[in-house]
């Protein structure tokens, strides 16, 4: 069994001894065939094992396998509910209950019961909010290095940070992508496409355009350390993988100097690039491979953001939507 499991495992100690092993089973089961990031297993981990904590204090005893696939709808309602009066958003408590589900299914599948009860429990809701992309012309600063040209900063620190909120922007990556190039795939001057490793381990690729390949280019020049083709590509101040933080802070100080509100982050260049290509004529299906989503109904949400902006520029200029 992997450290991983074990250590799981030894976590989910509220369990009997037959759910610690299925836990254990399930668990490796989502990191190696479902392929799903060490994050999102660790955080299932952690709300099967807050799940098995309510059930001790509920039933009065570490629960069984037996024990959870005899488990009512009231029972998962009141663990609900306790989770709710902890504090949890209705967010939080919808991945507590698809982790749950998760479990229970896999207890199925394995031939160790049907636990029907948490398929019978609606979730909850959830009020849907609309992804706030920037203007076009904010995103290019924010990738435009000459932007920061007045913070004590080494020139390579800017030109780093640019290079990598340019494929945020220009290429539509997470922040993860980005920061999991290799020096070897690193798009530079002449390389006009790039494959990325996105959720679930799903590879995906891309077109670079001539402006991200220069910010990427213009990076290395500048870059005082040798990077290793199986490297990193974004390296930090000491030579070693840029942290995530270092971006997300250099984009909130352009924020402020820029006038951009805190939804202006380094994920809302993903949205800024899906919103943008729809509102130049782009289709669902190309931006759908472009941004890996899995599902189509993912990214029909941007028609609804360019919607919502085309409202709003009616509303403000049209002579009639004035009134008094």
């Amino acid at each position: 069994m992997p450290d991983a499991s074990r250590d799981a495992e030894t976590a989910l100690a509220p369990g009997a001894a037959d759910t610690r092993a299925a836990v254990a089973e399930w668990l490796s089961h989502l990191a190696a065939e479902r392929r799903m990031s060490p994050k999102t297993v660790e955080a299932y981990g952690r709300d099967v094992r807050d799940l098995l904590v309510f059930l001790t204090r509920h039933l009065g005893d570490p629960p069984s396998v037996a024990a959870i696939v005899g488990l009512a709808p009231r029972d998962v309602r009141a663990y609900l509910a306790a989770r709710r009066a902890d504090g949890l958003v209705s967010r939080s408590l919808m991945r507590a209950l698809a982790a749950a589900r998760s479990f229970t299914r896999f207890l199925a599948r394995t031939g160790r019961g049907e636990a029907s009860a948490f398929a019978a429990v609606r979730s909850p809701k959830i009020p849907r909010s609309l992804p706030k992309p920037v203007a076009p012309a904010a995103a290019l600063a924010l990738a435009d290095p000459d932007t920061r040209a007045g913070e004590e900063r080494p020139d390579w620190v800017l030109a780093r940070d640019a290079a990598a909120i340019a494929l945020l922007y220009g290429c539509g990556l997470r922040i993860s992508e980005a920061l999991s190039l290799t020096r070897a795939e690193a798009p530079a001057t002449g390389v006009s496409l790039i494959e990325v490793t996105g959720k679930g381990g799903k590879r995906r690729q891309l077109p670079v355009i001539p402006a991200v390949q220069a910010a990427v280019a213009g990076y290395l020049a500048l870059c005082p350390w040798p990077l290793a083709p199986d490297g990193p590509l974004f390296v930090g101040a000491k030579g070693g993988p840029l942290n995530p933080r270092l971006v997300q802070q250099a984009v909130a100080r352009m924020r402020g100097s820029l006038g951009l509100p805190d939804s202006a982050t380094p994920h809302a260049l993903r949205h800024s690039f899906a919103t943008h290509l729809l509102a130049r004529g782009g289709d669902l299906r190309t931006i759908q491979e472009l941004l890996g989503h899995a599902s189509l109904s993912t990214t029909q949400i941007y028609t609804e953001v360019d919607a919502a902006r085309l409202a709003a520029v009616h509303a403000a200029f049209h002579p009639r939507a004035r009134v008094g």
